[in-house]
């Protein structure tokens, strides 16, 4: 079985969304409550750096960045979102698909990759360390999801290769 990281296109988005769904019925993967439709994602993304991880003609995990912000100061740095199918967790898919978020991250000239991961996602914190994120912040509940006070871990990570100058 080989599994394969390539550009993620709206006719991914079924496996897509129903990856997001479970992530977000796990209640540590993000404040949202319920999946956007297409355009809304789409919309909301950069048009750079959308991956997905298919495994046997089937995708298991997906990935991608969003700008933190309009203001041309930043327009360097993108939030970074990754999601993998529950079964497929632990087997190296998310270390893959982030691997290759980075390439595309530094080919788009993103210099700063950010992430805000709740406290308890142990998996997703882990994962970030493992590519290269760094903590740089810890937000005492930040949010409320559903009658629970949520912390977030700030991590972020620095290219090597993209605004060193």
């Amino acid at each position: 079985m080989t599994l394969s990281i390539r550009p993620l296109v709206s006719k991914d988005w079924v496996a897509v969304k129903n990856i997001y769904e479970l992530g977000i019925a796990t209640g540590f993967a993000t404040f949202e409550t319920t999946a956007p439709n297409w355009e809304q994602w789409n919309n909301n993304h950069l048009s750079f750096g959308r991956l997905v991880a298919v495994l046997e003609n089937e995708v298991i995990g997906w990935a991608a960045l969003t700008a933190v912000s309009n203001r041309c100061i930043y327009q360097g740095v993108a939030e970074v979102s990754i999601y993998v199918h529950p079964n497929h967790g632990g087997k190296g898919v998310g270390q893959l698909l982030m691997k290759k978020l980075i390439f595309e991250s530094e080919k788009n000239d993103i210099w700063t990759l950010h992430a805000s991961i709740f406290s308890e996602n142990i998996g997703s914190i882990t994962l970030h360390k493992k590519v290269g994120f760094r903590m740089i912040g810890y937000r005492e509940k930040i949010g409320n999801l559903k009658g629970v006070w949520k912390d977030n871990v700030l991590m972020e990570r620095r290219s090597r290769v993209v605004g060193i100058d």
